[in-house]
């Protein structure tokens, strides 16, 4: 008798511990489905569109080099022939799905999380992130195959790209000008010059339609804002410096800025002329003056982070204004430094797309300092 209730005892145990039913595990999965989705959006924030800029600058580098020219006889100019459309059209492609989903992901955040969205919009590196959505899709928008400038199609995206772009404009520097809740000389910092660059792109998308006043209009809205941001970045008032290491890769910014803003007065006045080579000959120095110090970088490259990113879009816009000052100038010189600059972007954007593909658990990371403000209000799930 007691062996027969030792294993009826035995058999209750086991059906209590293993009895699943399949409902049960269906409803195990969905709400593991729902905390990873609840996970990644808590995680993601405007800073991964560092991805889309990237994209979207090389897919307007590759359609610049496969361009016909009037310098095809330069000697160093046969070897861009090398490159096929191909190649184009799929950088291009590539950066559309990319954007589109990074984009997608950014509404289901507003959506389920919008006091994150908000805390973000009041962290002072996260705000200048915002513009680079719209960034993204202008620089698609230029360099796309089939939407050519001067149409029905471009105009309607332009106004819809831009509209967004010059209401962060109102907003955020209002506050610089009235000293509001951003005093710039404390939320200064390097990506403060996305918001320029997004006043840069805008001025040369506009140019390509012809809208010579409205491109002004920006150029000058985004350079008058740069000057003071550069002064107030190279002056590090007490208390301003308030970037993480981790972080550091956006100071290639420096010299992004200036390169835009030479590819737009290009684009605005129709040539390559004085004004423009003052912008990439400072652009160059900035350059040459962070590549010289490796040091600088020593911490943000001990562990991957997505804000490696960084480094790809200013090399590629730095490619861009080589491209046209080669054109302009029409030496072997002027040629080399632009297929040095350009054979870099295209190497520093392919060791970022296998680091990526690597690292894939580090991109969504709990250590990121731009989203610390949003998990303060709703929890990172686990």
């Amino acid at each position: 008798m007691a062996d027969e209730e030792s294993q009826s005892q035995i058999e209750l145990v086991i059906d209590s511990s293993f009895a699943v039913t399949p409902r049960n595990q269906r409803g195990r999965s969905i709400f593991i489905g729902r905390r990873s989705l609840s996970s990644i959006l808590t995680r993601f924030h405007a800073g991964y569109f560092r991805i889309s800029l990237s994209l979207g600058g090389q897919a307007l580098l590759w359609k610049t080099l496969i361009e016909p020219t009037d310098d095809s006889d330069i000697p160093l100019r046969h070897l861009l022939h090398m490159l096929h459309p191909a190649g184009f059209i799929v950088i291009w492609s590539i950066a559309l799905f990319t954007l589109i989903i990074l984009s997608l992901l950014y509404i289901l955040r507003c959506v389920f999380h919008f006091q994150m969205v908000k805390a973000e919009f009041l962290h002072h590196v996260g705000v200048n992130y915002l513009f680079a959505p719209w960034i993204s899709w202008l620089l698609l928008l230029q360099s796309a195959p089939f939407v050519a400038p001067k149409t029905v199609p471009y105009l309607v995206l332009w106004w819809v790209f831009v509209l967004p772009v010059v209401a962060l404009d109102v907003k955020i520097y209002g506050q610089w000008f009235t000293k509001g809740k951003r005093f710039l000389s404390t939320v200064a910092n390097p990506t403060s010059q996305v918001s320029v660059i997004g006043n840069l792109v805008c001025a040369q998308a506009a140019a390509h339609m012809g809208w010579k006043e409205s491109a002004l209009c920006l150029f000058s809205l985004g350079m008058v804002h740069y000057l003071v941001l550069f002064v107030t970045l190279f002056q590090r008032f007490s208390g301003s410096d308030r970037l993480p290491a981790v972080l550091r890769p956006v100071f290639f910014l420096f010299f992004a800025a200036p390169s835009m803003a030479s590819l737009a007065w290009d684009s605005i006045v129709g040539t390559f002329d004085t004004a423009s080579k003052m912008l990439f000959y400072l652009s160059l120095f900035l350059f040459t003056s962070l590549v010289c110090r490796p040091t600088l970088f020593k911490k943000s490259m001990r562990r991957f982070n997505v804000a490696w990113w960084a480094y790809s879009f200013p090399m590629t816009v730095l490619a861009l204004a080589s491209g046209k000052y080669a054109q302009e100038l029409k030496s072997d010189l002027a040629h080399g430094v632009m297929l040095l600059l350009s054979a870099l972007s295209i190497l520093v954007l392919l060791g970022l797309m296998v680091l990526s593909a690597l690292n894939t658990r580090m991109l969504l990371s709990n250590n990121d300092p731009i989203p610390s403000l949003s998990n303060q209000i709703l929890p990172v799930a686990a």
